[in-house]
């Protein structure tokens, strides 16, 4: 005759509910993504948008001329920290052009801005949450490390102001903005593009994807 477990049915029991209890913890903690973090917005969000504010900011709708600079084709996802899809949020982003100069009238140097470059776009996300820009790869000014600003809102009301930079620039550890932006670990993979190149979109062309982490 098989001997009987030595294992009480209470041990069992008590094993069996301290597995149950565990499993929804260890879900939870894998589903949480840490979030982009907020970042300040600048001096040079646009004053007045311009008539083109597409997801193109290469090409200026009516103009022949392209914008100086590298093409990178920036897309992802707006999305929350348990992974669900923020349908009908509206990103923005706006940058300088490839010689630093922001489109806005208290920008040094306004006159020699590349009026080919478009410095503005806004695109409505899709209904999985997907955003996508053809922008230029973000140079260095004086005084910061190369970068993208961006702005979300949900359609729920929830917003945030952010930045992305170029992952592994040398300017990255010296820009005070990134530095205080990457204190929680995670945090800088939700900043930090990682650029590939893309020529299967566009001859000599970059492409990064980046997800918005809404909190």
């Amino acid at each position: 005759m098989t001997k009987p477990s030595s294992v009480s049915r209470r041990t069992l029991l008590a094993r069996v509910g301290a597995g149950a209890a565990l499993m929804p913890l260890s879900s939870a903690f894998a589903a949480s993504l840490v979030a982009t973090p907020a970042q300040t917005e600048g001096p040079f969000y646009p004053a007045g948008f311009p008539a083109d504010i597409d997801n193109d900011l290469v090409q200026v709708r009516g103009q022949a001329a392209r914008a100086m600079g590298q093409v990178l084709h920036l897309q992802g996802r707006v999305i929350d920290s348990g992974g669900g899809v923020r349908s009908g949020a509206v990103v923005e982003i706006w940058q300088c052009d490839a010689q630093g100069v922001y489109d806005h009238p208290r920008q040094p140097g306004l006159a020699r801005r590349d009026a080919a470059f478009q410095g503005y776009g806004r695109v409505l996300v899709d209904a999985e949450g997907r955003y996508s820009f053809r922008t230029l790869k973000p140079v260095v000014y004086p005084g910061r490390a190369p970068h993208i600003h961006l702005k979300v809102a949900t359609a729920d009301g929830r917003r945030l102001t952010s930045q992305f930079y170029v992952a592994g620039d040398p300017q990255n550890e010296r820009d005070g903005i990134f530095r205080s932006a990457v204190r929680v670990p995670g945090q800088r993979e939700r900043i930090e593009l990682k650029l590939e190149p893309a020529p299967g979109l566009e001859p000599g062309a970059l492409a990064a994807t980046m997800d918005i982490v809404i909190a």
